[in-house]
């Protein structure tokens, strides 16, 4: 594989990268462990992410709640009133609420690395829904929020905000719809979700950005609308949105997620040229991925191999802006022949007694770490046979190159101007193993199956 320099296919500077907090950081009861993982996802010497997305639970009520597994629902801060059943609010806040996925947010911003906190809901409280449930409409397809609880919904969401601000909390984005699309509720389900027509989704964005005006909270911003996936509805999303004057005036984010494209390098494409290219004033980010379904355990290199191809192409293909995975940490998923299918960066038991880091962790890792924050895509990905490479510029100036090898061995020749190279490789038996100052000349031999990261340090490749 040949990779030659091309500064002038420059693209978007990159955000940043993130991931989830959702329904497992209120697992974590144990400062010692808190410590541990915040080090792993936030920490310098980790992954040092910059991207919190915390959930804003929906709650549920003992005598009418479907889901059972406690890692897909989220206690509330909301405490509901028989009365809450008429127009006005009648409950409370009770802040104490969800509280170790509160103090594991704090833990994490003492890392000092996260400058963006995104507030998002899987689903409204509980108690303003149709069916009084978080997991959806009691019918699939159908809004579970209705239209007379629209206000109320964005009253509540803008109240927990404002706590989170008050409490020296950097919160940058709301984010109240996540997945739309999908039907969520009906005869079987498994976790917090409402689905919204397009309609739906601009009308409550509408009336989110109102509330945000008349309450005058500058600086925070509307995220979304977390379609599920590239194509679908998604550009349909973006048509209402900018035919809206007031949600635009406040949408610091146009955010969806890549699931359901694993295989698909034309569609994001496709979806580079006929969208994000043509709306160059908006930010675009990919606010959520992993493996769906799940069919790699989480110490096989597979796994890894296909979380950076992803990584590599929603940047450089896609046009993301910033990559947040799904959740940090799911539960051990045992799959019946000894191996662990978590779909997270990390596997943990249900109290946090014990966990470990999976493999595509450290795929994360290659990019976080050779492709920062604040640096610069450089053109389309390049294939060949069964590798992908993909190409930036870091911030100091660096050219790196990033190659995801799916295939056999193959040899990497790299042209530039440079003075030395830094080299990572994680592969079946090694995780991001790194080596320094790796002088001009030598052959690079990709191994079969491994991820390989090369800085070239020096010369003129930030010219």
């Amino acid at each position: 594989m040949k990779i030659t320099e091309n500064n002038t296919a420059a693209r978007q500077i990159i955000k940043g990268y993130g991931t989830s907090a959702c329904w497992w950081s209120q697992n974590i009861s144990q400062e010692k462990t808190a410590k541990e993982i915040s080090r792993l996802l936030y920490g310098k010497d980790g992954l040092g992410l910059n991207i919190y997305r915390y959930n804003i639970g929906a709650g549920w009520d003992d005598e009418n709640c479907r889901v059972s597994n406690p890692w897909r629902r989220c206690e509330s801060f909301y405490v509901p009133k028989d009365e809450d059943k008429e127009e006005d609010f009648k409950g409370e806040y009770d802040f104490k609420r969800d509280k170790n996925a509160y103090s594991f947010l704090k833990q994490c911003l003492k890392e000092g690395t996260v400058d963006t906190v995104i507030l998002f809901a899987n689903s409204p409280h509980y108690s303003f829904t149709s069916s009084g449930q978080a997991s959806g409409s009691l019918m699939h397809h159908t809004c579970n929020l209705p239209f007379a609880n629209y206000e109320k919904y964005a009253d509540y969401f803008l109240d927990i905000t404002e706590h989170f601000l008050n409490d020296g909390i950097p919160v940058t984005y709301i984010s109240p719809i996540n997945e739309p699309q999908w039907k969520w509720g009906g005869k079987d389900v498994w976790q917090e979700g409402c689905h919204y027509e397009p309609e739906e989704v601009a009308r409550l964005f509408h009336i989110f950005a109102k509330k945000l005006e008349d309450r005058g909270m500058d600086g925070v911003y509307l995220y979304g609308p977390e379609s599920g996936e590239i194509g679908g509805l998604t550009r349909e999303y973006l048509r209402l949105f900018k035919a809206d004057r007031l949600i635009m005036k406040h949408l610091g984010v146009f955010a969806f997620h890549s699931y359901h494209a694993d295989n698909d390098l034309d569609i994001r494409r496709d979806f580079y040229r006929r969208t994000i290219s043509r709306n160059r004033n908006l930010r675009f980010d990919m606010s959520e991925w992993c493996e769906l379904p799940c069919r790699h355990d989480v110490d096989s290199i597979e796994s890894a191999l296909i979380a950076a191809r992803i990584i590599g192409r929603d940047l450089c293909d896609l046009g993301a802006e910033s990559w947040t995975s799904w959740v940090a940490a799911n539960q051990i998923c045992d799959g019946g022949n000894g191996l662990d299918y978590s779909d997270g960066l990390i596997s943990a038991s249900d109290g946090f007694s014990h966990y470990k880091i999976c493999k595509r962790y450290y795929a994360m890792m290659h990019f976080t770490q050779f492709a920062p924050k604040g640096s610069r895509v450089i053109g389309k990905s390049v294939s060949e046979d069964s590798a992908n490479a993909f190409s930036f510029i870091t911030p100091n100036g660096d050219k790196t190159i990033i190659v995801v090898n799916e295939g056999g061995e193959i040899p990497l020749e790299i042209s530039g101007d440079f003075e030395k190279a830094d080299i990572a490789v994680t592969g079946s038996n090694n995780n991001f193993d790194i080596k320094y100052g790796i002088q001009p000349g030598k052959k690079i031999i990709i191994a079969p199956k491994a991820i390989v990261s090369v800085r070239l340090c020096g010369g003129k490749n930030g010219d």
